[in-house]
Protein backbone atom coordinates (compact mmCIF):
# COMPACT_ATOMS: atom_id res chain seq x y z
CA UNK A 1 0.00 0.00 0.00
CA UNK A 2 2.56 2.51 -1.10
CA UNK A 3 0.12 4.94 -2.72
CA UNK A 4 0.80 8.57 -1.72
CA UNK A 5 -2.01 10.43 0.01
CA UNK A 6 -4.23 12.28 -2.44
CA UNK A 7 -2.62 10.73 -5.52
CA UNK A 8 -5.17 9.71 -8.13
CA UNK A 9 -5.10 6.09 -9.17
CA UNK A 10 -5.48 5.30 -12.83
CA UNK A 11 -7.90 2.40 -12.94
CA UNK A 12 -8.62 -0.11 -15.64
CA UNK A 13 -11.93 -0.66 -17.44
CA UNK A 14 -14.38 -1.53 -16.01
CA UNK A 15 -14.02 0.96 -13.15
CA UNK A 16 -13.61 -0.41 -9.62
CA UNK A 17 -13.84 1.66 -6.43
CA UNK A 18 -13.50 0.83 -2.73
CA UNK A 19 -15.08 1.93 0.51
CA UNK A 20 -13.38 1.18 3.83
CA UNK A 21 -15.00 1.57 7.25
CA UNK A 22 -12.64 1.26 10.22
CA UNK A 23 -14.47 1.03 13.53
CA UNK A 24 -13.28 0.31 17.04
CA UNK A 25 -13.96 -3.43 16.83
CA UNK A 26 -14.07 -4.26 13.12
CA UNK A 27 -12.98 -3.00 9.73
CA UNK A 28 -14.99 -3.53 6.56
CA UNK A 29 -14.17 -3.07 2.89
CA UNK A 30 -16.62 -3.04 -0.02
CA UNK A 31 -15.68 -3.08 -3.71
CA UNK A 32 -17.94 -1.78 -6.47
CA UNK A 33 -17.40 -2.54 -10.15
CA UNK A 34 -19.35 -0.28 -12.50
CA UNK A 35 -21.56 0.74 -9.57
CA UNK A 36 -22.40 -2.79 -8.43
CA UNK A 37 -21.15 -4.60 -5.32
CA UNK A 38 -18.46 -7.11 -6.24
CA UNK A 39 -17.43 -8.33 -2.81
CA UNK A 40 -16.80 -7.26 0.78
CA UNK A 41 -14.73 -8.27 3.79
CA UNK A 42 -15.03 -7.91 7.56
CA UNK A 43 -12.06 -8.31 9.91
CA UNK A 44 -11.29 -7.41 13.56
CA UNK A 45 -9.69 -3.97 13.89
CA UNK A 46 -7.15 -4.86 16.56
CA UNK A 47 -4.69 -2.25 17.80
CA UNK A 48 -3.69 -0.73 14.43
CA UNK A 49 -6.37 0.98 12.33
CA UNK A 50 -4.14 1.34 9.28
CA UNK A 51 -3.19 -2.35 9.25
CA UNK A 52 -6.84 -3.30 9.71
CA UNK A 53 -7.80 -1.15 6.72
CA UNK A 54 -5.05 -2.72 4.60
CA UNK A 55 -6.08 -6.25 5.62
CA UNK A 56 -9.77 -5.61 4.95
CA UNK A 57 -9.05 -4.11 1.53
CA UNK A 58 -6.57 -6.86 0.63
CA UNK A 59 -9.07 -9.57 1.61
CA UNK A 60 -11.76 -7.97 -0.55
CA UNK A 61 -9.38 -7.57 -3.51
CA UNK A 62 -8.19 -11.17 -3.25
CA UNK A 63 -11.78 -12.37 -3.15
CA UNK A 64 -12.52 -10.44 -6.37
CA UNK A 65 -9.21 -11.28 -8.07
CA UNK A 66 -8.21 -7.61 -8.21
CA UNK A 67 -5.04 -5.63 -7.57
CA UNK A 68 -4.54 -2.30 -5.80
CA UNK A 69 -3.85 -0.58 -9.13
CA UNK A 70 -7.30 -1.65 -10.34
CA UNK A 71 -8.95 0.73 -7.86
CA UNK A 72 -9.92 4.12 -9.26
CA UNK A 73 -11.03 5.78 -5.99
CA UNK A 74 -10.84 4.76 -2.32
CA UNK A 75 -13.03 6.45 0.30
CA UNK A 76 -12.47 5.85 4.00
CA UNK A 77 -14.92 6.31 6.86
CA UNK A 78 -15.28 5.39 10.52
CA UNK A 79 -13.33 6.61 13.50
CA UNK A 80 -10.10 5.20 12.03
CA UNK A 81 -10.43 6.94 8.66
CA UNK A 82 -7.69 9.46 9.43
CA UNK A 83 -5.23 6.57 9.77
CA UNK A 84 -5.63 5.44 6.15
CA UNK A 85 -3.04 7.28 4.04
CA UNK A 86 -3.95 5.53 0.78
CA UNK A 87 -7.54 6.81 0.84
CA UNK A 88 -8.38 9.56 -1.64
CA UNK A 89 -11.18 10.92 0.53
CA UNK A 90 -12.31 10.63 4.14
CA UNK A 91 -16.02 11.05 4.82
CA UNK A 92 -17.89 10.91 8.13
CA UNK A 93 -19.65 7.71 9.10
CA UNK A 94 -22.95 9.58 9.43
CA UNK A 95 -22.95 10.39 5.71
CA UNK A 96 -21.68 6.93 4.72
CA UNK A 97 -24.11 4.93 6.85
CA UNK A 98 -27.00 7.01 5.56
CA UNK A 99 -25.89 6.53 1.97
CA UNK A 100 -25.37 2.79 2.41
CA UNK A 101 -28.73 2.24 4.09
CA UNK A 102 -30.58 4.23 1.43
CA UNK A 103 -28.92 2.15 -1.32
CA UNK A 104 -30.02 -1.06 0.40
CA UNK A 105 -33.60 0.20 0.67
CA UNK A 106 -34.67 3.58 -0.79
CA UNK A 107 -37.74 3.56 1.47
CA UNK A 108 -35.56 3.99 4.56
CA UNK A 109 -35.90 7.31 6.39
CA UNK A 110 -34.42 6.42 9.80
CA UNK A 111 -31.15 4.53 10.26
CA UNK A 112 -30.17 3.05 13.62
CA UNK A 113 -26.52 2.11 13.69
CA UNK A 114 -25.05 0.42 16.76
CA UNK A 115 -21.35 -0.30 16.47
CA UNK A 116 -18.61 -1.42 18.79
CA UNK A 117 -18.19 1.76 20.81
CA UNK A 118 -20.94 4.13 19.72
CA UNK A 119 -24.52 4.27 18.55
CA UNK A 120 -26.15 6.73 16.20
CA UNK A 121 -29.55 7.48 14.69
CA UNK A 122 -29.74 9.19 11.29
CA UNK A 123 -32.81 10.69 9.64
CA UNK A 124 -32.87 10.83 5.83
CA UNK A 125 -34.94 12.72 3.32
CA UNK A 126 -36.54 11.24 0.19
CA UNK A 127 -33.27 11.60 -1.71
CA UNK A 128 -31.29 9.76 0.98
CA UNK A 129 -29.55 12.91 2.25
CA UNK A 130 -28.95 13.34 5.98
CA UNK A 131 -31.50 15.66 7.60
CA UNK A 132 -30.45 15.18 11.23
CA UNK A 133 -28.67 12.74 13.51
CA UNK A 134 -28.02 11.97 17.17
CA UNK A 135 -24.98 10.11 18.43
CA UNK A 136 -23.81 8.49 21.65
CA UNK A 137 -20.02 8.27 21.48
CA UNK A 138 -19.20 9.21 25.08
CA UNK A 139 -20.15 5.92 26.71
CA UNK A 140 -19.98 2.28 25.60
CA UNK A 141 -23.36 1.47 27.20
CA UNK A 142 -25.79 0.20 24.60
CA UNK A 143 -23.06 -0.74 22.11
CA UNK A 144 -21.31 -3.88 20.89
CA UNK A 145 -18.67 -3.50 23.57
CA UNK A 146 -21.43 -3.39 26.21
CA UNK A 147 -22.81 -6.71 24.91
CA UNK A 148 -19.34 -8.27 24.89
CA UNK A 149 -18.77 -7.35 28.54
CA UNK A 150 -22.21 -8.59 29.59
CA UNK A 151 -21.84 -11.87 27.70
CA UNK A 152 -18.60 -12.50 29.58
CA UNK A 153 -20.29 -11.71 32.90
CA UNK A 154 -23.10 -14.14 32.05
CA UNK A 155 -20.56 -16.77 30.89
CA UNK A 156 -22.17 -17.14 27.47
CA UNK A 157 -20.75 -16.73 23.98
CA UNK A 158 -21.68 -13.39 22.46
CA UNK A 159 -23.40 -15.03 19.49
CA UNK A 160 -25.58 -17.03 21.92
CA UNK A 161 -26.70 -14.05 24.00
CA UNK A 162 -29.89 -13.47 21.98
CA UNK A 163 -30.88 -17.15 22.24
CA UNK A 164 -30.39 -16.99 26.00
CA UNK A 165 -32.58 -13.90 26.19
CA UNK A 166 -35.32 -15.62 24.21
CA UNK A 167 -35.62 -18.25 26.96
CA UNK A 168 -36.80 -15.67 29.50
CA UNK A 169 -40.48 -15.22 30.39
CA UNK A 170 -39.74 -11.80 31.88
CA UNK A 171 -36.92 -9.29 32.04
CA UNK A 172 -34.91 -8.29 35.08
CA UNK A 173 -34.48 -4.54 34.88
CA UNK A 174 -30.89 -3.30 34.71
CA UNK A 175 -30.80 0.14 36.33
CA UNK A 176 -27.18 1.07 35.61
CA UNK A 177 -26.53 3.05 32.43
CA UNK A 178 -22.73 2.72 32.63
CA UNK A 179 -21.04 -0.42 31.30
CA UNK A 180 -18.81 -0.81 34.36
CA UNK A 181 -21.67 -0.36 36.82
CA UNK A 182 -23.99 -2.54 34.76
CA UNK A 183 -21.41 -5.34 34.83
CA UNK A 184 -21.20 -5.03 38.62
CA UNK A 185 -25.00 -5.12 38.80
CA UNK A 186 -25.14 -8.26 36.67
CA UNK A 187 -22.52 -10.01 38.79
CA UNK A 188 -24.48 -9.07 41.91
CA UNK A 189 -27.72 -10.38 40.42
CA UNK A 190 -26.08 -13.68 39.51
CA UNK A 191 -24.65 -14.01 43.01
CA UNK A 192 -28.16 -13.51 44.33
CA UNK A 193 -29.49 -16.38 42.23
CA UNK A 194 -31.19 -14.39 39.47
CA UNK A 195 -32.01 -16.22 36.26
CA UNK A 196 -29.38 -15.66 33.53
CA UNK A 197 -31.94 -15.55 30.73
CA UNK A 198 -34.00 -12.91 32.52
CA UNK A 199 -30.86 -10.82 33.06
CA UNK A 200 -29.98 -11.15 29.36
CA UNK A 201 -33.45 -10.01 28.38
CA UNK A 202 -33.15 -7.05 30.74
CA UNK A 203 -29.83 -6.09 29.15
CA UNK A 204 -31.34 -6.14 25.67
CA UNK A 205 -34.26 -4.04 26.84
CA UNK A 206 -31.87 -1.52 28.40
CA UNK A 207 -30.11 -1.14 25.04
CA UNK A 208 -33.47 -0.66 23.34
CA UNK A 209 -34.43 2.01 25.86
CA UNK A 210 -31.20 3.97 25.34
CA UNK A 211 -31.39 3.66 21.56
CA UNK A 212 -35.06 4.62 21.34
CA UNK A 213 -34.30 7.84 23.23
CA UNK A 214 -31.82 8.71 20.45
CA UNK A 215 -34.49 7.91 17.86
CA UNK A 216 -37.01 10.26 19.43
CA UNK A 217 -34.39 13.02 19.70
CA UNK A 218 -33.95 12.89 15.94
CA UNK A 219 -37.59 12.18 15.13
CA UNK A 220 -38.97 8.81 14.14
CA UNK A 221 -39.74 8.53 10.44
CA UNK A 222 -40.53 5.21 8.79
CA UNK A 223 -39.17 3.03 7.28
CA UNK A 224 -36.49 2.17 9.86
CA UNK A 225 -33.33 0.19 9.14
CA UNK A 226 -30.80 -1.09 11.67
CA UNK A 227 -27.14 -1.39 10.66
CA UNK A 228 -23.91 -2.22 12.49
CA UNK A 229 -22.77 -5.42 14.17
CA UNK A 230 -25.38 -5.26 16.93
CA UNK A 231 -28.12 -5.58 14.28
CA UNK A 232 -27.08 -9.24 14.11
CA UNK A 233 -28.41 -9.67 17.66
CA UNK A 234 -32.07 -10.56 17.10
CA UNK A 235 -32.99 -9.88 20.75
CA UNK A 236 -31.87 -6.24 20.46
CA UNK A 237 -33.83 -5.84 17.22
CA UNK A 238 -36.93 -7.39 18.81
CA UNK A 239 -36.67 -5.19 21.93
CA UNK A 240 -36.30 -2.09 19.74
CA UNK A 241 -39.28 -3.08 17.62
CA UNK A 242 -41.37 -3.36 20.78
CA UNK A 243 -40.16 0.03 22.02
CA UNK A 244 -40.78 1.80 18.73
CA UNK A 245 -43.92 -0.19 17.85
CA UNK A 246 -42.83 -0.91 14.30
CA UNK A 247 -40.92 -3.41 12.18
CA UNK A 248 -37.21 -2.78 11.74
CA UNK A 249 -35.48 -3.66 8.46
CA UNK A 250 -32.21 -5.57 8.94
CA UNK A 251 -30.18 -6.04 5.72
CA UNK A 252 -28.52 -9.41 5.01
CA UNK A 253 -25.11 -8.05 6.14
CA UNK A 254 -25.79 -4.99 8.34
CA UNK A 255 -22.14 -4.58 9.28
CA UNK A 256 -21.03 -3.31 5.87
CA UNK A 257 -23.44 -0.37 5.51
CA UNK A 258 -20.78 2.24 6.28
CA UNK A 259 -18.21 0.77 3.90
CA UNK A 260 -20.91 0.36 1.26
CA UNK A 261 -21.85 4.03 1.60
CA UNK A 262 -18.18 5.00 1.31
CA UNK A 263 -17.85 2.89 -1.85
CA UNK A 264 -20.98 4.47 -3.35
CA UNK A 265 -19.60 7.95 -2.66
CA UNK A 266 -16.31 6.84 -4.25
CA UNK A 267 -18.26 5.73 -7.31
CA UNK A 268 -20.11 9.04 -7.49
CA UNK A 269 -16.80 10.87 -7.19
CA UNK A 270 -15.34 8.68 -9.90
CA UNK A 271 -18.24 9.41 -12.26
CA UNK A 272 -18.12 13.14 -11.48
CA UNK A 273 -14.43 13.15 -12.33
CA UNK A 274 -15.19 11.59 -15.69
CA UNK A 275 -13.03 8.54 -15.08
CA UNK A 276 -15.67 6.27 -16.56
Amino acid sequence: MGQRQGEKITGSNPVVVAGIDVGSLSAEAVLLKDGRVVTFSIIPTGADSRKAAEKALTAAMESAGLQFDDLAVIVATGYGRISIPFAHKRITEITCHGRGAFYLDPAVRTVIDIGGQDSKVIRLNQQGKVLDFAMNDKCAAGTGRFLEVMATALEVELENLAALSDQAVRAISISSTCTVFAETEVVSLLAGGADRAEIARGLHESIAARTSSLVYRVGLDEAVMMTGGVAKNSAVVKALEEKLQLRIIVPPEPQIAGALGAALLAWEDCCAAGTT
